[in-house]
């Protein structure tokens, strides 16, 4: 950089040249030229010099008055762009007699003070600023080891080190700028050549700080630093972009101001502006398309839109329609800011060496700051919008034209939305935070009272409070806007005591409702039983709820329709077991092996964390035709009784056979004797046979 500003002032030297007559003598100035000098020296009325001398008085005289009606606007418009490409086509062939004259007003002025006071002059100039430069960096070591060694664990200490590193890099800016500007006062210098110099440190400053900025948002030496989701080869690629495209523009800005501040012919230097502007154009368009990222039909359409959208701007540019220009390019600023702020946001809330596609769920503080950096973005848009259209802010306040209450209540409405977005988006952080934390405890407990109960009422808490904040918002801006809502208000009132007649069962489904979340009676993920309707709560609206019967099926209920509720999800559940053995069986080794068997089920990792009350023997339950019946239990948590009995009817089964106690079923035995029992087993043999049918060879 330093090189590269070294070698721009040694381009200015050898094309400067000082006026003739310098150093001739003058008479002291009457009063009246005093009185002109003072006159002139008004801040108020540089001011307007500068924007008397920005453009011609056509163009100036062809302007849209400040509250035109609609036809007289367009009119205005279609006049100054006739204006404007009118002065181009005249100040084509200007263009090389401007570039000359203001060459030769540099040359005279060098001559005038000699080629080597102007080289001793730039050089003091670049020494005291890249001195005072050096001087900062000696004195600023405990700094830059201090930002180096920062912690960055929380989002808090990464906005910290974040601002550290923009103010130490703006401060080394300033201190080049403060030296420079030193020479500019400890030094007497030509004053054609001072205003080329001081256009030129202007521009040198702004690729500095577009150096400051770069390395603040892309950090490609320093990944821990960086405050955009990228690798570090898209950050080297951005921060090289960027610093490129600044300096084009801040050279070709110093260069434009330049020629305005030597009186160029309007049409000549717009000719020369617009004509290095293909120059910037060529830099954004390959960076668009050179732009890390998968090479896929939505990279090539957003390439496609970006390049025609710069296309489309720089053209509306050369033809003269500024209002659309600058409709345009603010609105594509104000897209890419708060995008970027979003990133940013983001970023700062991920954990150290978190992949940049995680989802972050914003904190309050972080929700309240975004918007409120959208509003102010939004805010100074309006207004830079307001002022490059030509509108009088001032008389647009006192005013009362119907035009201008219709620019004033819309500009109220904007602000009433705004406001609107600001706090729904806070609230709605709230939220979202609350149901991140149920989420996170709901993992060690599925069940959790606290988490259930979180993830039931907030999405409904949501979705009521955005109705709400709606309808305040909505009826606000119509009362900005000169609209009487009072009458509003009340037929609503009328007409939702209509509704509430004729929609009674709507009603009833609403209240019934709000009453099953008051009474806590069902969360989502517990598994419920109304009459017919049985299944787990997947989500509410406001008059239903969606149950998922465990066979796959969805029941919508309404609310109205549920009436008692079994809720099988709460806290524990007992789960009985019967099981009958033969009468010769050893009962109370049978009980020894059961409560064995419920052991080792709590000891185990898989069962342990849902076992309350381990399985156990009750004793025995009644003595039936062909066995004795024994009655077990154990209490777990809800929903995990049904894999924890399978294991344990297979434990019992392997423990009992091991043990020789045998499992009762049912058998039929025929007895008799004699002649009689020999008829009776043909009998049956020949019943038997005729239930088989005949035989087959």
């Amino acid at each position: 950089m330093r090189a590269l500003f070294l070698r721009l002032c040694v381009i200015v030297v050898l094309l400067a040249a000082p006026l003739a007559g310098q150093g001739a003598t003058v008479d002291p100035p009457p009063e009246k030229a005093r009185d002109l000098l003072r006159l002139l020296a008004d801040p108020e009325l540089q001011r307007w010099i500068a924007q008397q001398r920005s453009a011609p008085a056509a163009v100036q005289g062809a302007s849209a008055p400040t509250n035109p009606d609609g036809d007289a606007m367009m009119s205005g418009q279609i006049d100054a762009i006739r204006t404007h490409l009118a002065a181009l086509q005249g100040g084509f062939p200007k263009v090389p007699g401007a570039l000359a004259e203001a060459s030769e007003r540099v040359h005279a002025e060098m001559a005038a003070h000699g080629m080597g006071s102007v080289f001793l002059l730039v050089a003091a100039f670049a020494a005291l600023g890249f001195g005072v430069e050096r001087l900062f960096w000696m004195v600023s070591g405990g700094v830059r080891r201090w930002i180096m060694a920062s912690r960055l664990d929380t989002p808090g200490e990464r906005l910290r080190a974040a601002l550290a590193r923009f103010c130490f890099g703006a401060s080394w800016v300033a201190a080049f700028a403060l030296g420079t500007i030193g020479a500019f006062l400890a030094f007497d210098w030509p004053p054609l050549f001072r205003d080329v110099l001081l256009r030129l440190l202007v521009a040198v400053v702004m690729v500095r700080l577009g150096l400051v900025l770069g390395r603040l948002l892309f950090a490609p030496g320093a990944e821990r630093f960086r405050l955009l989701p990228m690798d570090t080869p898209a950050a080297w690629f951005w921060h090289r972009r960027l610093v490129v495209n600044v300096a084009c523009f801040a050279f070709l800005y110093a260069f434009i101001e330049w020629l305005i501040a030597q009186k160029v012919d309007y049409g000549a230097y717009r000719v020369m502006a617009y004509t290095l502007s293909l120059g910037q154009l060529a830099l954004v368009i390959e960076a668009v398309w050179r732009r890390p990222g998968e090479r896929n039909e939505r990279f090539k359409s957003v390439n496609w839109l970006l390049t025609v959208a710069f296309v489309v701007l720089l053209v509306v540019r050369i033809i003269g329609a500024f209002p659309l220009f600058w409709l345009g390019s603010l609105a594509l600023l104000l897209y890419g800011a708060m995008r970027l702020a979003d990133a940013v946001a983001m970023q700062l809330q991920r954990a150290p060496g978190e992949a940049p596609q995680t989802p972050v769920v914003p904190t309050i503080m972080s929700a309240a700051v975004l918007r409120a950096v959208r509003l102010v973005l939004i805010m100074l848009t309006g207004y830079l919008l307001a002022r490059n259209w030509g509108f009088d802010l001032e008389s647009m306040m006192t005013s009362d034209s119907v035009s201008v209450r219709i620019l004033r209540g819309s500009f109220n409405v904007v602000v009433i939305l705004l406001l609107a977005d600001l706090v729904w988006f806070v609230f709605k952080a709230m939220i979202e935070r609350r149901l991140a934390q149920a989420q996170a405890l709901a993992v060690g407990d599925a069940h959790s009272g606290e988490a259930t109960r979180l993830r039931t009422v907030l999405p409904i808490l949501r979705n009521v409070s955005f109705v709400t904040l709606a309808v305040i918002a909505v009826l606000t801006a119509l009362s900005a806007l000169g609209v009487d809502i009072a009458p509003m208000v009340a037929g609503a009132g009328v007409v939702g005591i209509a509704v509430g007649f004729g929609a009674q069962t709507l009603v009833k489904d609403i209240v019934s409702g709000v009453f099953f979340l008051f009474d806590d009676a069902f969360r989502v993920g517990e598994y419920i039983q109304s009459g017919n309707y049985k299944g787990t709560v997947e989500s509410f609206s406001l008059r239903s709820v969606r149950l998922r019967h465990h066979r796959g099926p969805v029941y919508t209920v309404p609310f109205g329709e549920l009436g008692a509720v079994q809720n099988m999800s709460r806290d524990w559940v007992i789960d009985k077991l019967s099981i009958g053995i033969t009468y010769d069986s050893d009962l109370e080794k049978a009980r020894k092996l059961i409560k064995k068997i419920g052991q080792e089920l709590a000891a185990d990792p898989e069962f342990a964390p849902h076992i309350i009350e381990p399985l156990k023997m009750q004793g025995v339950e009644e003595f039936g035709d062909f066995a004795i019946q024994i009655r077990m239990k154990m209490m777990t948590r809800p929903g995990e009784q049904f894999v924890i009995r399978r294991r344990a009817n297979a434990m019992i089964k392997a423990a009992f056979d091991a043990n020789g106690i045998k499992f009762a079923y049912p058998t039929v035995q025929v007895a008799g004797g004699g002649a009689g029992d020999a008829a009776t087993t043909a009998a049956a043999q020949q019943m038997l046979g005729a239930r088989q049918g005949p035989a087959v060879d």
